[in-house]
Parts: structure tokens; C-alpha cells; sequence
């Protein structure tokens, strides 16, 4: 009885001494043993992150804008520097409030900070400050000194003055407003009255000013133009 080749020996050469295609069964365990040394490229370029239970997903470009953040050491793409557990999905489980990392997230993207009305600038400098992204830290605390500023100003409040005056009287009372003076709006009140040989009408003239007579606990006097516009809204 003729005996068949030994088992593991390779095939034979086939016509022309080429050797001849492998077995089905060679080919799909070669092909298994490069998809698991060679991931495929998007796998490496999304993050996926729990953030206090809710999913954010970003690009490893995005999260590394900031080279010395949290971010970037978490997942930078020669080797994460911070070791971090991951969940169930393969997302790196980050202890922190979600609601705030919306605003973190999107300045690395664009580059600009934008926070909702609903939202403490304050929570977002906390969680600028534990990301370590000192751009971002920057900004908030700009525009918290800010807020602060326009605060301890006050509202902007005005003083309006109506004021009586003749046709001919109206450039020449427009012409001498100062002291932050400013015309609002002029009414005609219908009547008039006959001056010489042409007939004269009578106009209301409404101006207004910042109220603002304090500057450093020092009162201001207003100056003679001002007197002079008051008396003359005083007649009214």
C-alpha cells in the first residue's frame, strides 16, 4: 500500500516549480494574525471618554492640543504618561463633572470659550485648572475679573431733560449741549406765535445723560452749561 506524504510537510511544488496556492485553512489563520498586529488606523484616532458617567468622544489631535494638559498625558499617541482605568466599552473613566467638560472640550476643539448662561464660570476655571490648560485658565479668569468689574460699576442709569424752546432757539440750544448731553428726539407742540413778520413755532426738545455724578466717592459739580440746560427743564 503507498503511503501518503508525511503530515506538516509542504506541498509540492506545483507546474513550473511554483509552489502551489496554501490551504484555506493556512490562509485564515495568517490573515487573523495580521489584523491583530495591525489595528486599523480610526481605532487609534478616536477616544472615547466617561466622564462622570456621560460619553464624550474627540479626536487623539483635539485632546492633545494642549500638550502638558490631563488630556494629553491620558492618551497621547506615543504612549499614555497617566494610567487610568477604562470601562466596559473601552472608554478611560475620568472622575469628574460632565456638565463642565462640554466647555473644555469644545475650546480645544475651536480655540474659543463659550459657556453657557446656565453654567458657573467658576465650575468651568475648576475644571480649566484640574485639565491643566493654562490658555483656558487664562481666559476664564479674564472674564471672571471682568464680570466682576461691570458689577461693581452698577447699571447704567440715565437723566432725561425736556426742554421748551422756540424755532429759532433750537440750533443754536443743540450746538451748546455738553457735559454728556445728548438729543433724543424733538416734538411739536402746534402752536405759535408771531414774531416780526414771520410766524414762529414752539418745539419740546428731549436730551438725556448718564447718570453718573460719583467717581471715586467725589461728587461733580455739574459745570454752567449743565445749570443752564436744568433751569431751562425746570420751566416745563
Amino acid at each position: 500500500m503507498a503511503e501518503g506524504p508525511p503530515r506538516g510537510r509542504t506541498p509540492s511544488p506545483g507546474p513550473g516549480g511554483a509552489p502551489g496556492p496554501p490551504s484555506p485553512r493556512a490562509a485564515g489563520a495568517a490573515a487573523g494574525a495580521a489584523g491583530a498586529l495591525s489595528p486599523p488606523a480610526a481605532a487609534s484616532k478616536w477616544v472615547r471618554l466617561n466622564v462622570g458617567g456621560t460619553y464624550f468622544v474627540s479626536t487623539r489631535q483635539t485632546l492633545c492640543r494642549e500638550p502638558k494638559s490631563f488630556l494629553c498625558r491620558l492618551c497621547c499617541q506615543d504612549g499614555p504618561e497617566l494610567g487610568s482605568d477604562k470601562d466596559e466599552t473601552g472608554a478611560y473613566l475620568i472622575d469628574r463633572d460632565p456638565t463642565y467638560f462640554g466647555p473644555i472640550l469644545n475650546y480645544l476643539r475651536h480655540g474659543k470659550l463659550i459657556i453657557n448662561k446656565e453654567l458657573a464660570e467658576e465650575g468651568v476655571l475648576e475644571e480649566a485648572e484640574f485639565y491643566n490648560i493654562a490658555s483656558l485658565v487664562r481666559l476664564v479668569k479674564e472674564r471672571i475679573r471682568d464680570n466682576e468689574n461691570r458689577t461693581s460699576q452698577g447699571p447704567v442709569k440715565h437723566v432725561y431733560r425736556v426742554l421748551q424752546c422756540q424755532e429759532e432757539e433750537l440750533t443754536q440750544m443743540v450746538s451748546t449741549m455738553s457735559d454728556g448731553w445728548k438729543f433724543e428726539q424733538l416734538i411739536s407742540i402746534g402752536s405759535s406765535y408771531n414774531y416780526g413778520n414771520e410766524d414762529q413755532a414752539e418745539f419740546l426738545c428731549v436730551v438725556s445723560r448718564e447718570l453718573n455724578n460719583s467717581t471715586n466717592g467725589i461728587v461733580k459739580e455739574p459745570s454752567e452749561k449743565a445749570k443752564i440746560l436744568q433751569e431751562r427743564g425746570s420751566r416745563m
